[in-house]
């Protein structure tokens, strides 16, 4: 026994030895993880295609996206691995989806991602209006799509009951309460969230009210002689279960713009 152990020794002290099972140890490890990197690579997995051509702008529903098995090394470019990124998300405004094809993260988007995505969903009967921002007025670009504002007056005007008065008064007021934001976009027309890795300028909002009202908010826009303003103020209205309809805060500033303004048939305000 103790010959064995001293056997033993002597085998594992000789220098020779030492570099031999080193070497065969590298070997080994060096197979094993080229191997493992081979299967990695060759081993398909499931991943998420297009059952038919989808074209731009469309939501995509889960009928439309099938699984195929697709070795990892040909998944370059963006592709998305999992159906939940894809489904009820929209195909891309510059893309057609062809079926068959795998999904990339450049053609699917989130709805207010979408450069017509204002128009795709608002009450019948209501009026787009675009309403001029800057990083002021959108409270350092916190305004988001789907947030709701207050709309508020200012305007400078004489009280007309007081005879003998040349001063000029302050009137501030809510207008319109729960309006609900589409789309916010900067100077070129831009959606601002679409992509959070620039740094994109807010220059207009847009949202749909009544007609009614989208004629009141521009009367009160020309209403220059009275210095007016129109003012947006971000409300929790979002956060609710269910949020209140638009409609008029203010009967007496309504009555006011009504009042200082007529509305010509070829659709300007004129004071």
């Amino acid at each position: 026994m103790n010959n064995f152990i001293v056997g033993v020794k002597k085998f594992f002290t000789n220098k020779n030895t030492v570099t031999v099972v080193g070497v065969l140890l590298a070997v080994i490890i060096l197979y094993v993880a080229y191997n493992a990197r081979v299967r990695a690579a060759v081993n398909p997995i499931l991943v998420p295609y297009a059952r038919e051509t989808i074209n731009p702008g469309t939501q995509i529903t889960e009928d439309m996206i099938g699984t195929m098995e697709v070795p990892p090394a040909m998944l370059t470019g963006g592709v998305l691995r999992n159906k939940n990124d894809i489904v009820d998300k929209y195909s891309q405004s510059d893309s057609v989806i062809p079926a068959g094809s795998l999904f990339y993260s450049r053609s699917v988007v989130e709805k207010e991602q979408l450069a017509a995505s204002a128009i795709l969903d608002y009450p019948e009967g209501y009026v787009l209006y675009n309403f001029a921002l800057n990083m002021d007025l959108s409270y350092g670009n916190s305004m988001l799509p789907n947030n709701y504002v207050d709309i508020y007056l200012k305007a400078m005007y004489r009280d007309e009951n007081q005879q003998n008065n040349n001063e000029n008064k302050v009137m501030v007021g809510k207008l319109i309460e729960n309006v609900k934001i589409l789309s916010v976009k900067d100077g070129n027309g831009q959606p601002v969230f679409a992509n959070m890795e620039e740094q994109r300028t807010p220059a207009m909002m847009i949202f749909a009210v009544p007609e009614d009202y989208f004629i009141l908010l521009q009367k009160a826009k020309y209403l220059r002689s009275y210095d007016t303003t129109l003012i947006p103020v971000p409300t929790a209205e979002s956060l609710k279960e269910e949020p209140g309809e638009v409609k008029i805060s203010s009967n007496d500033i309504r009555d006011f713009i009504n009042r200082v303004t007529v509305w010509t048939a070829d659709g300007t305000a004129t004071q």
